[in-house]
């Protein structure tokens, strides 16, 4: 589709535009607000650690399961609808959740709010294929929507320690309501209405299918992350799988199916999703490792540390405006690849970081990661978003979204896993013998295990610990940039095919059979 057939978009769309932004910061400042205010909560409503990880986790393990759904049930009765009705339910859980008095209705809140949020990411994304149908245009809008779930990621630990010194913390949550409102509000004036044509009955089997695929694998994931590859880790990912082949099976079969399979035909969507998925892989990993190095070895407050990562964020948002208008002259394939391979520098530089000071070097490095992250993020998902026809997007939208939230999972899995390895193997013959047991298997855990029972220690074991960390943290970024490097070198080969963004001739299309090509986007 040439951009000169196609409406450009003005001032309603990208007031719009702004108003879809809104719940996205909302969702990453969800994800990184709650661990400043997990030790008031704690102390509050007295959760056991069983409850404290499900409050952490019920939210995010409910959004990757419900991403599929909601992103098809948004094609089928209308993607605003579905956004206003989510915003009115995430603002009002959120209330509850503020207002929980205990441990149990905090985790019923989040679990709540998990559904609730897998309504607005693939709603923001599918309506924002519709209000910009100009490809530039819309590459553009959809690298400063990519932007903004970081920015909120980067947001959370300040905004959360500025709430924190003021008020309870509730507050954390609160944020939502304003958000709701605003959206709620706008939405009708700035943001059209969307609805598939000839969507067809919603499969009730193939939600409780695609649920049962996905949660025991991020399940499986988290758990590997603490535990390791335990005989409850391997049920559940056997579990999972089994049904994400049941699933599958049946999405083929129907004729209105929750998720189109056919999509993955078209090379563009399936290449797209594959960078999506390993990329954010060693963006998660880090994410987790330079968050505790910042706090635990450096001894940063959390409020200080959030403001040390303000800079990359500030370098991923560049990278997320810029890569679309780079992509106008230079083939996304080319830019994606070049954007990996500076990250992959940033990766190097992370490992060669030592426990005496590095934060700038750190700073610098995890920019660099973030630079590469921010065109993926961007690049990818237009293209994940584009290969897809129309009365599809929110179908689209939720993979994209469901990769990147499995992609994250795996890299605190992975890598995280890889630096507890080192850091257990270089510390535990370091424990001074006589040491209490109970104090001994904290210490020899994790960093954070050794700050906490610092004060039982012998003067100077600290020391040690930080530095076994820090070994754990400069393996895994050494890892991450080998990936990388290798992901920058596949990018350039399987996104080959693509040319640049709103060129004149049209890259060809999926499979007439497999997807209908009367309503998909083409692009060169």
């Amino acid at each position: 589709m040439s951009t000169s057939t196609v409406r450009r978009a003005g001032a309603r769309e990208w007031g719009g535009l702004a108003v879809l932004s809104l719940p996205t910061v909302l969702l990453g400042l969800d994800v990184t607000v709650l661990y400043l205010a997990l030790p008031s909560l704690a102390e509050d409503l007295r959760p056991s650690g069983t409850q404290e990880l499900w409050i952490m986790d019920a939210y995010g393990f409910l959004i990757a399961g419900f991403l599929i759904t909601m992103g098809t049930l948004g094609d089928r009765i209308g993607r605003r609808k579905l956004l206003m009705l989510g915003a009115a339910a995430f603002g009002a859980v959120s209330v509850l959740a503020a207002y929980a008095t205990s441990a149990e209705m905090l985790i019923a809140a989040r679990a709540a709010l998990g559904v609730a949020g897998a309504t607005l990411m693939p709603s923001t994304l599918a309506l924002i294929s519709n209000m910009f149908t100009d490809l530039r245009q819309r590459s553009l809008a959809i690298g400063v929507w990519a932007t903004s779930f970081a920015l909120g990621m980067a947001l959370g630990p300040v905004v959360g320690g500025a709430l924190l010194n003021q008020f309870w913390w509730g507050a954390a949550f609160l944020l939502a309501v304003p958000v709701a409102v605003v959206l709620l509000v706008a939405a009708p004036v700035l943001i059209p209405e969307y609805r598939a044509p000839h969507s067809g009955r919603f499969d009730l089997l193939s939600v409780a299918l695609s649920l049962i695929a996905i949660l025991p694998v991020i399940y499986a994931v988290k758990r590997f992350a603490k535990d390791g590859a335990d005989v409850p880790t391997i049920a559940a990912t056997v579990i999972g799988l089994v049904f994400a082949v049941l699933f599958v099976r049946r999405q083929g079969r129907l004729a209105s199916p929750l998720l189109d399979v056919r999509l993955f035909t078209n090379r563009t969507f399936s290449a797209a999703l594959s960078v999506l998925l390993v990329g954010l892989v060693g963006v998660g990993g880090s994410m987790l490792l330079i968050t505790q190095q910042l706090q635990l070895v450096e001894g940063l407050p959390p409020i200080e540390a959030g403001l040390w990562m303000g800079p990359p964020a500030l370098l991923m948002f560049l990278a997320a405006i810029g890569a679309p208008l780079v992509s106008r002259r230079v083939p996304p394939g080319i830019v994606v690849a070049a954007t990996l391979a500076l990250s992959m520098v940033g990766y190097l530089l992370l490992t060669q970081v030592d426990a005496s000071g590095g934060v700038v070097q750190m700073v610098i490095g995890f920019g660099l990661v973030y630079l590469g992250l921010g065109a993926i993020a961007a690049l990818g998902t237009d293209l994940v978003v584009g290969a897809a026809p129309p009365e599809k997007a929110g179908s689209a939208s939720a993979m994209s979204e469901t990769v990147q939230e499995l992609g994250l999972a795996l890299g605190v899995a992975i890598l995280g896993s890889l630096a507890t390895a080192v850091y257990r193997s270089r510390i535990g013959d370091q424990i001074p013998v006589g040491t209490p047991p109970e104090v001994a298997e904290a210490a020899g855990d994790s960093i954070a295990g050794a700050t906490s029972s610092a004060h039982l220690m012998p003067a100077g074991w600290l020391d040690q610990a930080k530095e076994a960390a820090t070994s754990g943290l400069n393996t895994a970024m050494l890892v991450a940039a080998v990936c990388t490097l290798v992901l920058s070198f596949l990018s350039a080969v399987v996104l080959r095919h693509v040319g640049v963004i709103g060129g004149d001739e049209a890259e060809a299309g999926p499979d007439p059979a497999a997807v209908p090509s009367e309503a998909a986007e083409s692009r060169v």
